[in-house]
Order: C-alpha cells, then sequence, then structure tokens
C-alpha cells in the first residue's frame, strides 16, 4: 500500500504561544482508516485541519504527496474533504441542494454539472428528494450530517476527515452513519470518543494527549491501555 499522509515532525502553536502540536510523525496508507482518541484538547481537530491546510504548522505534511504548502492549497482541498463536529457550521445556504452544489459552482463547474452531481451525491448518502429544496436547518442532526458528508462527497476527495461523526446522534442516526461511511472507499481519518464507532470503522487507532502521540496501535488495544470506553 502506498502512504496518503505522511507527516514528519510536526510542531504547531496556536496564536499566543500555546503549543497544540509536538513532533507529529505519522503515516497513512491509502484505504486504510484510522481513529484519533484522546481528552479534549489533546490536538485531534488541530491535527486534522492540518491535512487540509486551514492551520499550517512548522515540519512536513504530505497528503497524495503534495506538500501541504500554500502554494499547494487548492489541489489539497480538492483531495481533502473535512466534515466537522457541528455541521451547522458547514450548511449555510438557503436550500440542501444548494449547499451541496456550493463546492464545485466555487471551482468553476457548470451549474447544470453541479446540480447532477449534487443529486447524485444526496442520494449516495441516504437524502430523499423531498428534502433537497428545504432549508438545512429543518433538517434533524442525522440528516444534516449526511448533507454535510454529501457537500464533501460531491468533491470526489481521495481522503476524509471526520471530526466526532457521531456526536447528537442518536441510535439509529449512528447506526445509519457507520454503515453509509463503511460503504465509503475514501480513506478517513476520524477523530472521536466513540470506543464502539471506532472498533467498527477502524483496526488502528492513535492516541494523542497534549499535543503528542503516545501510543498508536490496534484500536482496541489502544482503547483498553487508556481505559478509553464508557465501560471501562
Amino acid at each position: 500500500m502506498r502512504p496518503i499522509v505522511e507527516i514528519h515532525h510536526l510542531n504547531y502553536s496556536h496564536p499566543g504561544g500555546v503549543q497544540a502540536l509536538t513532533d507529529i510523525n505519522l503515516t497513512v496508507f491509502e484505504g486504510e482508516n484510522l481513529v484519533l482518541f484522546g481528552p479534549n484538547g489533546s490536538g485531534k481537530t488541530t491535527l486534522l485541519l492540518q491535512l487540509n491546510g486551514t492551520l499550517l504548522g512548522d515540519g512536513q505534511v504530505t497528503v497524495a504527496g503534495l506538500k501541504v504548502t500554500n502554494e499547494h492549497l487548492p489541489e489539497i482541498r480538492r483531495l481533502v474533504g473535512i466534515v466537522f463536529q457541528e455541521p451547522d457550521e458547514q450548511l449555510f445556504m438557503p436550500t440542501v441542494l444548494e449547499d451541496v452544489m456550493f463546492g464545485p459552482l466555487n471551482l468553476g463547474w457548470q451549474p447544470e454539472r453541479a446540480e447532477e452531481c449534487a443529486r447524485q451525491a444526496l442520494a449516495s448518502v441516504g437524502i430523499a428528494a423531498e428534502l433537497i429544496g428545504r432549508p438545512p436547518f429543518h433538517l434533524s442532526s442525522g440528516e444534516k450530517r449526511r448533507v454535510a458528508l454529501a457537500g464533501v462527497l460531491v468533491m470526489e476527495p481521495h481522503l476524509l476527515l471526520l471530526d466526532e461523526p457521531t456526536t447528537w446522534l442518536d441510535p439509529p442516526g449512528r447506526r445509519t452513519l457507520l454503515q453509509l461511511l463503511q460503504t465509503l472507499p475514501q480513506t478517513k481519518i476520524i477523530a472521536t470518543h466513540d470506543t464502539a464507532f471506532a472498533a467498527a470503522m477502524s483496526r488502528r487507532a492513535v492516541f494523542l494527549e497534549s499535543g503528542r502521540i503516545i501510543a498508536d496501535g490496534d484500536v482496541n488495544e489502544v482503547a483498553r491501555r487508556f481505559h478509553w470506553s464508557a465501560s471501562q
């Protein structure tokens, strides 16, 4: 397998000098699903944001053979799709369809092509045709999450980043999301506290603490080692 993500000696400090990531070294292979465990504030989201260039630290980050630098940001952001913890952060257009069309139109796609691909993406995540004309804020939490995912998938990314994807989902919504994600071929990096969801999605996890990777291995072993389960 070829690496799709290679990180070497990555360090990042937030404005004001607070160290958020320290000497991160990580390789993720094409087709792999990787889970990020760690307490709140451990650097999981900050690490995800390095991979699409939203944040740029010191060190070397390479995605699909491209160094994550200002020069390569347009291509990096086409290859890397991120679904945030709060889908409302991504849904801002008047209708569901317009939200999913926004990215393609912003890249200069013809409206007809953008609409066709947006409809296909929405269908692929299980959004019914009668919902696509509704305002996103009228949707349930699970529906919003699927629309946000459709808005990423329509761009045909190679790498999916998911930040706490099961937050606020009830058990049926969680099962639906899990089943959907298991069908997607993209490499995925998933930051989550949900150990059962993590184990269903991945065989590998890393554990972050205070901005450092302190463990990398089997997802169940890492969860047990750090007592990272509600039942422990």
